[in-house]
């Protein structure tokens, strides 16, 4: 049981993808304007995280146990288009529901829907663990990694939604007199957001290393 938490645990904080690790940074950024965009692209990247970690995980494992060492050489030259079309399978599912039955986040996230096929937690985590390991420590792995890259997201998003737009999840928090800090919904206002962050995140992880 303590293995398993470790496994899950690890993406919320020791190897958060986005305070620590720095990866995904496009869509993190560019999303985070509201806390309903990034609820949107947090749960569509843990589902293709998810999923695209348990198949090559599973395949992976397959191969080991089937495929001679001479033949798995000849797999592992061709292992990352082969991850790319798994996520890509996934990617496709997200983009097909999300067109379907979410069309106004759908039209607010835009191209960083399909663009989850290179992002570079996904494909990180198929190269570095789930290729590896088997499928349940990829699944942990992946809910893990998922959970805290839409915790960051929301962090962002709430301070950058109350900041600059005077609203909490659309619903208005300091009444109609409050002046937002347009700033705050642009780019600079990601960008000086995430590097506030970043730095009080890594600040009090190693504070909590030190007890």
């Amino acid at each position: 049981m303590g293995n398993h938490w470790k496994e899950f645990s690890k993406g919320i904080v020791e190897l958060n993808p986005i305070f620590v690790i720095v990866l995904g940074l496009c869509p993190t950024l560019a999303v985070s304007v509201s806390i309903s965009n990034a609820l949107g692209m947090g749960a569509a990247a843990t589902f293709v995280l998810l999923g695209s970690n348990i198949v090559i995980a599973a395949l992976m494992s397959l191969l080991g146990a089937l495929c001679s060492k001479a033949l798995l050489d000849q797999v592992q030259k061709i292992r990352i288009p082969i991850y790319i079309v798994i996520i890509a399978s996934f990617v496709t599912i997200v983009d097909l529901f999300m067109h379907g039955f979410a069309p106004a986040l759908y039209a607010r996230l835009g191209i960083y829907v399909p663009l989850i096929v290179v992002n570079c937690i996904i494909l990180g985590r198929a190269e570095a663990f789930a290729a590896s390991h088997g499928v349940l420590a990829s699944t942990l792995d992946a809910l893990g990694m998922g959970a805290g890259f839409t915790l960051a997201l929301l962090l962002l998003s709430a301070v950058r939604e109350v900041v600059g737009a005077g609203t909490f999840y659309g619903y208005l928090v300091f009444g109609q007199r409050f002046t937002p800090m347009l700033i705050m919904t642009l780019a600079p206002g990601a960008l000086l957001t995430f590097g506030f962050m970043m730095g009080a995140f890594r600040y009090f992880k190693r504070r909590a290393s030190r007890w």
